[in-house]
C-alpha cells in the first residue's frame, strides 16, 4: 500500500510478476496498442489541442476532470498527463512539463504501466468512503520521492459518497504545489457542481466510424490480418464510438475467423442480420408489397436471426437513408458498405420524408412490442404489415387537400394501392353555421368527410372568374373558412370577439369586444386575402353590431334549459328527485326545428347549494 492508503506495484512485485508469466504471453489487441502519447490518441484532437497550449504556455491547472463513454480514452489520457507532467530525460535536457514526449523518459515506463509510487491510482468505485480520501488528504502535503508532481488519478469518481466528496473540497481547492489531481468518469452529472467548479473539464469524444476503421486497418497491417473494408466497417459501427470496444471485437473476430476476417463471418459472429438482406426487405416494404416482405423476413428468421435484431436493424437503414437525404454527403462516408450507399442515395431520392419518419415511428413501437411479446416472429410480421399497408398512406392533411379536390371521394388504402386522386376545382362555400367542424374518418377502405356546408364542385363555364378566387357573402361562412384552414385562434376570436355590423363579398364591417386582440384586425385583413385570393378590406365600425356567436349559442342553451326546466315531464322528473338538476338538453336529430324541443338528458343528483 502507498502512503494514500491506494495499492502501488513496486518494481520488484513487478518483476516477480513478469518472471511468472509465461514467455511471450498473449497481450490483447486493447492493451497492447494503447496510446503512450498525445500523438497516438485518436479521434480527441480538442482536448490534445488545449492541453497543447496549457502546457506551452506554462497554465497548467491543479485538477482535470475527464468524461466520455466507456472505452474512449479517459485512464489512459489520465496516465498520458501524469507521463507529460513528470517528463523527464536522462541526460536532464528537459527542465519542466512537456507534451513532446518522442521516447520514454525516466519515469515513462513506470506511470503507463501504473507502478510509479508518485502516480497513485485509484478505483473510486471500490474505494467510496470517506476514510479513502482522508488518506489522500494526508499524503498530498508530502513531496513526491523522484518524479516532478505528484499525480492522483481517480477512476469513475462519480462514485465515491457524499462525504468523501466533501471532504476532497479544500484539498482541491488550495492543493500544494507540488500535486495535480486527475479525475475520470462516465456519469459527470453524479459529480457535484462544488467539485466540478474546481477541476478543468475535457469532454472525450466518441470516435468517428471512419477514424476507427483506419485505426483498425493500421492494426490489421502491424498484425499481418487479412481483413475485408466492410468488416472494419461493421465492426467499427458496433463499437458506437469505443475505441476499446471496437479493439476487442476485433480481436474476438481475428479468432472467429481463423484466417481472413470476412464480413459474413462478422456479422455471424455479433449477430447480425446481413446488410444486403435488411435493405431487401426495406425495399419490399417501401413498395408496399407484404408478400415478398414476408418471405425476406421468414428466410432471415429460419436461418436464424433475432426478430429484435431484424427490425433494429432495419431501423438503423431508416435513419441511414433519412440522413442521407437531408445531408447527401453522408453516403459518401467508407464505413458504410457499398451496397448500402448506393441504394441508400436511391432511395432517398425516391422516398418522402413523410413515409421516412412514419416507418421510423412504426418500428420504434414495433420493436418494444417484439422485445415483450411471447412470439416474437409473429409481433415482427404484424409491424412488417402495419409498415407496408401505410407505405402509401397521405398524412391528414393531404387526405382533406385530397378530398376537397376530389369532391368527396375515396382515398388510396395504402401499400401497393395506387395513391393521389385527379385535381378539381376547389367547392365553394354556400353556407355554414359558426360551429363548423369537418371530421375525417379513415379506414383500411379509405377516408370520407362530412362536409354539411361544401357544395359539390359546379362545372363552370369559360367565362367565369378564376375558380381560386373564393366568395364570401356571410359570417357563418367567415367562421367556417377559419374551421377548414385549422387556424383554431382565428375561429375562437371571431366567435367570442368580433360582433357584426354588415358584410359584402371583400368587405367586412365589425365592433369589437374588450378581450379582443389589437392585431386582429390587420390579421383578418392578411388571412382572408389568403384563403379567398382577393384583398379584404375589415374596417371597426362605431354602430353596436350584432352579439357575438358565442353569445348566441350562449342565449340560445339558455333558452333550451328554461324551456326544458317548465316541461311538465321534467318538473315531475325533478320533484320525484330532490337536489336534481337538468344537466344538458338536446335537441333529436328526427325532430322537425319548429317543434317542442325533446329533451334528451341527464338528471343527476346534486349538492345542496346547487340550483336547478
Amino acid at each position: 500500500m502507498s502512503d494514500s492508503g491506494v495499492p502501488a506495484d513496486n518494481p520488484a512485485s513487478a518483476a516477480s510478476t513478469e518472471m511468472a508469466a509465461p514467455a511471450g504471453a498473449y497481450r490483447v489487441l486493447a492493451r497492447k496498442y494503447r496510446p503512450n502519447s498525445f500523438e497516438d490518441l485518436i479521434g480527441q484532437e480538442a482536448v490534445v489541442r488545449t492541453v497543447s497550449n496549457a502546457f506551452d504556455t506554462g497554465r497548467i491547472p491543479q485538477a482535470w476532470i475527464l468524461t466520455g463513454v466507456r472505452g474512449v480514452g479517459k485512464t489512459t489520457t489520465a496516465r498520458i498527463l501524469a507521463r507529460a507532467l513528470n517528463y523527464e530525460m536522462p541526460d536532464g535536457s528537459v527542465k519542466g512539463p512537456s507534451i513532446h514526449m518522442p521516447v520514454h523518459g525516466v519515469h515513462c515506463k513506470a506511470i503507463m504501466e501504473s507502478r510509479h509510487m508518485d502516480v497513485l491510482e485509484m478505483d473510486a468505485a471500490s474505494h467510496t468512503g470517506v476514510d479513502d480520501v482522508r488518506q489522500i488528504n494526508d499524503s498530498v502535503r508530502y513531496a513526491p520521492s523522484s518524479a516532478r508532481y505528484k499525480v492522483y488519478i481517480i477512476d469513475e469518481v462519480h462514485m465515491l459518497s457524499t462525504a468523501a466528496f466533501n471532504a476532497f473540497l479544500k484539498t482541491l481547492e488550495e492543493p500544494p504545489e507540488h500535486a495535480k489531481f486527475v479525475f475520470a468518469t462516465t456519469e459527470i452529472r453524479k459529480v457535484p457542481v462544488t467539485v466540478l467548479s474546481r477541476c478543468q473539464r475535457f469532454d472525450l469524444r466518441r470516435v468517428e466510424a471512419d477514424v476507427l476503421m483506419t485505426h483498425l486497418g493500421n492494426i490489421a497491417q502491424k498484425e499481418g490480418v487479412e481483413v475485408e473494408p466492410e468488416a472494419l466497417g461493421i465492426i467499427a459501427r458496433a463499437a458506437e464510438g469505443s475505441v476499446r470496444d471496437s479493439l476487442s471485437l476485433f480481436d474476438q473476430a481475428i479468432a472467429h475467423a481463423a484466417g481472413l476476417v470476412r464480413a459474413d463471418a462478422v456479422r455471424q459472429m455479433l449477430g447480425l442480420a446481413d446488410r444486403t438482406r435488411v435493405i431487401e426487405l426495406f425495399d419490399a416494404l417501401a413498395r408496399g408489397d407484404i408478400a415478398a416482405a414476408f418471405a425476406e423476413f421468414r428466410d432471415q428468421y429460419d436461418t436464424g436471426a433475432d426478430p429484435v435484431v431484424v427490425l433494429s436493424d432495419l431501423a438503423e437503414f431508416v435513419n441511414f437513408v433519412t440522413r442521407v437525404k437531408i445531408v447527401p454527403a453522408i453516403a459518401d462516408n467508407v464505413a458504410f458498405g457499398e451496397t448500402e450507399r448506393l441504394r441508400g442515395r436511391e432511395f432517398a431520392t425516391k422516398l418522402s420524408m413523410r413515409v421516412l419518419s412514419r416507418m421510423w415511428q412504426m418500428l420504434l413501437k414495433g420493436i418494444a412490442e417484439v422485445q415483450g411479446a411471447t412470439r416474437p416472429a409473429a409481433a415482427a410480421e404484424m409491424v412488417l404489415v402495419r409498415i407496408a399497408y401505410a407505405a402509401d398512406l397521405p398524412t391528414p392533411d393531404e387526405a382533406i387537400r385530397m378530398i376537397e379536390q376530389g369532391g368527396g371521394g375515396s382515398l388510396p388504402s395504402g401499400g401497393s394501392a395506387p395513391r393521389g386522386a385527379s385535381p378539381a376545382a376547389p367547392s365553394a362555400m354556400t353556407s355554414a353555421t359558426s360551429n363548423y367542424s369537418a371530421p375525417v374518418a379513415m379506414s383500411s377502405r379509405g377516408a370520407t368527410m362530412n362536409q354539411p356546408s361544401m357544395a359539390r364542385p359546379q362545372p363552370s363555364a369559360p367565362a367565369q372568374p378564376d375558380p381560386g378566387v373564393l366568395k364570401i357573402t356571410s359570417f357563418p361562412q367567415l367562421v367556417a373558412l377559419a374551421s377548414e384552414k385549422r387556424d383554431v385562434m382565428t375561429r375562437m376570436a371571431l366567435e367570442a370577439d368580433v360582433r357584426l355590423v354588415r358584410i359584402e363579398d371583400g368587405r367586412l364591417e365589425i365592433a369589437l369586444e374588450r378581450t379582443a386582440s389589437r392585431a386582429l384586425v390587420s390579421d383578418l385583413g392578411r388571412k382572408l386575402e389568403q384563403w379567398t385570393g382577393r384583398r379584404w378590406t375589415v374596417v371597426i365600425s362605431n354602430e353596436p353590431g350584432q352579439p357575438t356567436l358565442r353569445s348566441q349559442n350562449e342565449a340560445i342553451k339558455n333558452e333550451r334549459e328554461r324551456a326544458a326546466e317548465n316541461d311538465p315531464r321534467v318538473q315531475e322528473v325533478l320533484a320525484r328527485f330532490p337536489g336534481a338538476k337538468v344537466m344538458e338538453v338536446r335537441r333529436l336529430a328526427a325532430e322537425p326545428a319548429a317543434a317542442d324541443a325533446a329533451i334528451e338528458g341527464a338528471v343527476e343528483p346534486a349538492d345542496e347549494d346547487d340550483d336547478l
